[in-house]
């Protein structure tokens, strides 16, 4: 079965993409939800995770999830998505790039498996909902909605699920807004330290609106800010850096090393 035969009859019409540079094939909705960089860069700051059992919260169509398979061969992924059509899609990308081994699919809502699952996972990665309900204007599109903005599930309790499907020492990863920073700290509390903030800035000299975040559950270590990643020259092409991330399949060091 090909790429095209294996993503066929899933549910609306796609586009077929591909990611890290043709390593892993991308099956996606041609409108409403579609993954951008984001879930790539949040796969790539996975580190230390060979033999480790990694929950992808909130997966989407699985990009996330199969671009740190195909990085790292000795991890095992389970991945959990409420929609429905995107977790159709993520099913199909698994087949399709042979990944059914190593990537477990489950259709719920993350708290409910997270409290199923209790205290399983070594390491929880997430790009969860950006906006708060009620303080945007949603998408048309009902995927596109619930997968950018906040409903039955806000952001503190978001984090306070994923606390629950870590073990004790366990790592959370996740890439959101600059601007909710203070809520995510607020949420960390009594359950998360050692907390590392990585922003990635559009070009150099402007404002980053976007950071990645990693913690460790039962730590009380300060947090650090690191120096973070430009992402685009001034021209608007990805810098080299980032290139290497995005189309090479290169890891993103975050410096967690003396987290």
């Amino acid at each position: 079965m090909d790429f095209k035969d294996s993503i066929a009859g899933c549910c609306a019409i796609e586009t077929q993409d591909r990611l890290l540079g043709g390593r892993v094939l991308f099956a996606q909705p041609s409108a409403g939800y579609r993954a951008a960089i984001d879930p790539v860069l949040l796969a790539a700051s996975v580190s230390s995770c060979r033999d480790e059992y990694i929950l992808d919260a909130g997966c989407g169509t699985g990009a996330a999830a199969l671009c740190l398979a195909a990085r790292v061969a000795d991890c095992r992924i389970a991945g959990v998505e409420l929609n429905d059509e995107l977790a159709a899609f993520a099913r199909s990308n698994i087949s399709a790039n042979g990944f059914d081994g190593r990537i477990a699919l489950a259709t719920a809502s993350f708290d409910a498996y997270a409290a199923e699952h209790a205290g399983r996972f070594d390491q929880v990665i997430t790009n969860p909902p950006f906006y708060v309900e009620g303080r945007h204007t949603p998408s048309p599109s009902g995927s596109k909605a619930a997968a950018h903005g906040e409903r039955d599930l806000p952001l503190g309790d978001w984090v306070k699920a994923a606390a629950a499907a870590l073990r004790t020492g366990g790592r959370l990863t996740l890439i959101h807004r600059a601007d909710r920073l203070d809520e995510l700290f607020t949420s960390f509390r009594t359950r998360f330290g050692a907390v590392v903030i990585f922003p990635l800035w559009p070009r150099a000299g402007t404002e980053a609106k976007r950071v990645l975040v990693s913690a460790v559950k039962g730590r009380r270590t300060a947090p650090r800010l690191m120096p973070g990643l430009i992402l685009h020259e001034i021209d608007g092409a990805y810098t080299a850096p980032a290139q290497a991330i995005l189309r090479d399949a290169a890891a993103l060091d975050l410096g967690l090393g003396s987290a």
